[in-house]
């Protein structure tokens, strides 16, 4: 089976890494930001949407360009604490910059100020089957 991997240079590349990452499941002590690298890494457990169904993998994505990081409603002390991902959103700023938001559910988010768009999302192991399919009330 082969492993995605998906890279984003510019705010039309985003959904799509948005889209494989909808649903992923971690923890906070998977998100390790490298000031002096200015690179965050978000290590998480995604389901496979792209699949038939039924499987997660692990995998990672990466930002470069980092400039900050600001959390609302996550405790970075509580290492352990479980994060659903709903949605990665791009909002632009002074191009080509601008704030990577990460909403999770729950109500808490990460907002990550950017100089550029340089994301990359990449497996790193085979998928396994789960029985939880994400699913989402609708109003």
């Amino acid at each position: 089976m082969a492993l995605l991997r998906l890279l984003a240079q510019d705010a039309e590349d985003l959904p799509v890494i948005a889209a494989a990452t909808q649903d992923a499941v971690s923890v906070i002590g998977d998100i390790v930001f490298e000031s002096k690298a200015r690179r965050l890494t978000f290590s998480m457990n995604r389901y496979r949407w792209e699949g038939s169904g039924g499987e997660r993998v692990r995998s990672a994505l990466q930002i470069g360009g980092v400039l900050e990081v600001k959390a609302r409603r996550l405790r970075r002390s509580a290492k352990d604490a479980v994060l659903e991902l709903l949605s990665l959103n791009f909002t632009p700023g002074e191009a080509p910059g601008g704030v990577l938001t990460f909403q999770f559910a729950g109500g808490g988010d990460l907002a990550v100020s950017i100089e550029c768009i340089d994301a990359i999302l990449a497996d790193l192991s085979e998928p396994w089957s789960t029985r939880r399919t994400p699913s989402h009330e609708t109003p």
